[in-house]
């Protein structure tokens, strides 16, 4: 008996050699990547039951591109290209910048119990992109059908289309989260919002310009390396800064 419990079994041998093999940010790399699914999974199944957001965005945008239908019925490449992004910019605020305003104070404290501040921020700034990809392609089908189409490339408007949404709603994920922890929202997002959305603005107004012209232009890849750099940055800020308020 003494001899048979001193001796080690085998398979808990090769038990302990797993558990040796896999490292401590093996293990921490899985946990966020849960957590970030879990939070993500969890703001999806909100809007899925609720859909306040998603309609009441819906039905501005509609009623919107209706009036400007009834004012200038088809307008000219260069003014149906602003009046797009103009709506984009108005799409974003009333979807994207209020994600954090339906986080109480015992709702984070109980998220900052289960999950760190980089995962609760890329979980909020992958759906956010997630919701603005969809508004999105809508908005684009109701300017299509009200405003006419006036795109040459489809597929290239398809992809700043898509590119610039995610764009705007990254910044405007940023800005929501430091304005709900400042409690100043409406006034810190206009004015942390104005001078960082412009030159984004003018950036995917000079893409779509580009890709209305019918005879072919060079730059386009480089403004859009431009764009992903910039929304690369913003990721990056997001993830460094938002842990700072989070502790508060």
């Amino acid at each position: 008996m003494t001899k048979a419990s001193g001796q080690s079994s085998p398979f808990r041998d090769d038990r302990a050699k797993r558990r040796s093999r896999t490292s401590p940010e093996q293990c921490s790399g899985r946990g966020s990547r849960g957590h970030i699914w879990t939070l993500f999974k969890k703001d999806l199944l909100l809007e899925i039951r609720q859909q306040y957001t998603f309609y009441g965005v819906l039905l501005y945008v509609a009623s919107t591109i209706f009036v400007l239908y009834l004012a200038m019925a088809q307008p000219e490449t260069e003014v149906w290209n602003g009046l797009f992004w103009m709506i984009q910019l108005f799409i974003c605020v009333n979807a994207v910048a209020k994600s954090f305003l339906a986080e109480g104070k015992g709702r984070m404290l109980y998220f900052y119990s289960i999950a760190g501040a980089r995962d609760f921020i890329l979980a909020k700034l992958l759906f956010n992109a997630l919701l603005m990809i969809v508004m999105s392609l809508a908005n684009w089908m109701l300017f299509s059908v009200l405003l006419g189409n006036p795109v040459v490339n489809p597929w290239s408007f398809l992809g700043i289309n898509l590119l610039g949404g995610v764009s705007l709603s990254l910044v405007f994920t940023f800005l929501s989260a430091i304005a709900a922890r400042a409690q100043q929202n409406a006034a810190l997002m206009a004015i942390m919002g104005f001078p960082i959305i412009i030159p984004q603005l003018m950036l995917l107004i000079k893409i779509s310009n580009i890709v209305f012209a019918t005879v072919v232009q060079g730059g386009l890849a480089s403004v859009v390396l431009l764009l992903a750099g910039m929304d690369v940055l913003v990721v990056a800020l997001a993830i460094v800064l938002f842990p700072f308020l989070w502790k508060d």
